[in-house]
């Protein structure tokens, strides 16, 4: 029932999970300090003394999880109990948050702040929260990312917001940090500083889709395992954007302004295996796929691609390639796909793995 509840909660709260998060609920697995006490004499349980913690006005609360959603609240309520894990407060309209209203909540994991009017955030609000884990800020009117977060955060979800800058300070300490949502806010590549992710030396999936950026962020963690730069205005992809990320198994550039890929780009990431560069300006197949032992997915749908080689996709020899191409949209392009030579895709796992079709002036 408990980790029925708590799913329930964080699906509702974010959108974009990365793929395979494990150790998700743990937090609630282990659950001595609430509810119901067990009787040690006859496996019973007993109810919880009638002076333990009360649940905040209109609120619904089970265990040490607290949901105060939809509710049309404008501030933090006071009388959350201070043994809560998880406090849901999406969906409201508080606009506001204050230094002490978290003062109590020292056991806190899970935050959810969803979907209400925060443009403010005091500097000290999350100083008390050492064991947080997850943040949910999306859907506000943030212009900044919040002040001195807690270190021991695992996830910060910061999109649909306002804001324009990510400073070097921005992440400073947080090496425990896995997954970060930076997407639709109006950023521009100005507005990253250089070394803004030195410090997140853990963080396996990064999105930074839908805003004003103009390259690839430099710097980016060695750690990356995901990258999503979708909806962009990206240009072109260069060797040293991408240098570095040798666990990136996914890079997602779709819906940009790409009109090259430079050659050897595609060498910085030795075990990418899907590549997204579809909706775009590619006038080619972009450089080094033959050589690339891993990729199994390329998506490059709806470019201006006129011409398909025979050596674009697979290497001269079957032993080069550890993986079969499992995966290949070419669909929405200027190329006659008669004309494609059946040996191009001598490398692909199975025929129907291969999209192509007409192409239509827009």
């Amino acid at each position: 029932m408990r980790s029925a509840c708590l799913s329930l909660l964080l699906v509702t709260a974010c959108w974009a999970l990365p793929f395979r998060q494990s150790g998700f609920l743990d937090f609630m697995m282990d659950d001595p300090g609430s509810g119901d006490q067990p009787d040690v004499t006859g496996g019973q349980s007993t109810p919880a003394p009638p002076n333990g913690p009360v649940c905040p006005f209109r609120c619904q609360c089970h265990l040490r999880v607290i949901q105060c959603s939809d509710l049309g609240l404008k501030e933090i309520p006071e009388d959350i109990p201070s043994d809560t894990t998880l406090l849901d407060l999406q969906n409201n309209k508080i606009s506001e948050i204050k230094e002490n209203d978290f003062k109590n909540l020292k056991g806190l994991h899970a935050l959810i702040l969803v979907n209400n009017k925060i443009t403010v955030i005091h500097a000290k609000a999350f100083t008390p929260l050492a064991k947080l884990q997850r943040l949910y800020l999306s859907k506000n009117m943030l212009k900044d990312i919040p002040a001195n977060m807690p270190k021991s955060l695992q996830e910060l979800r910061t999109h649909e917001n306002a804001i324009t800058k990510i400073k070097k300070s921005s992440f400073a300490g947080m090496s425990n940090i896995i997954v970060m949502e930076l997407g639709s806010n109006p950023l521009k590549s100005a507005g990253i500083e250089n070394g803004a992710f030195v410090d997140l030396k853990r963080v396996s999936y990064i999105r930074i889709a839908d805003t004003n950026i103009t390259e690839i962020p430099k710097d980016l963690p060695k750690s990356l395992s995901e990258l999503h730069l979708d909806g962009n205005k990206i240009s072109k992809v260069t060797s040293e954007s991408l240098k570095g990320l040798k666990h990136l198994a996914k890079l997602g550039l779709s819906y940009n302004e790409i009109s090259s890929v430079e050659n050897g780009s595609l060498a910085n990431t030795p075990h990418l295996r899907e590549l997204h560069l579809d909706n775009n300006a590619l006038t080619s197949v972009p450089p080094g796929l033959p050589d690339h032992k891993y990729i199994q997915v390329v998506y490059l749908h709806a470019n201006k691609i006129s011409n398909v080689g025979t050596e674009d996709f697979c290497p001269p020899g079957f032993n080069t390639k550890k993986a079969m191409y499992s995966g290949i949209s070419l669909f929405s392009n200027p190329v006659s796909y008669w004309e494609v030579q059946p040996v191009t895709f001598r490398c692909v796992f199975d025929r129907s793995a291969i999209q192509l079709g007409n192409y239509r002036k827009k």
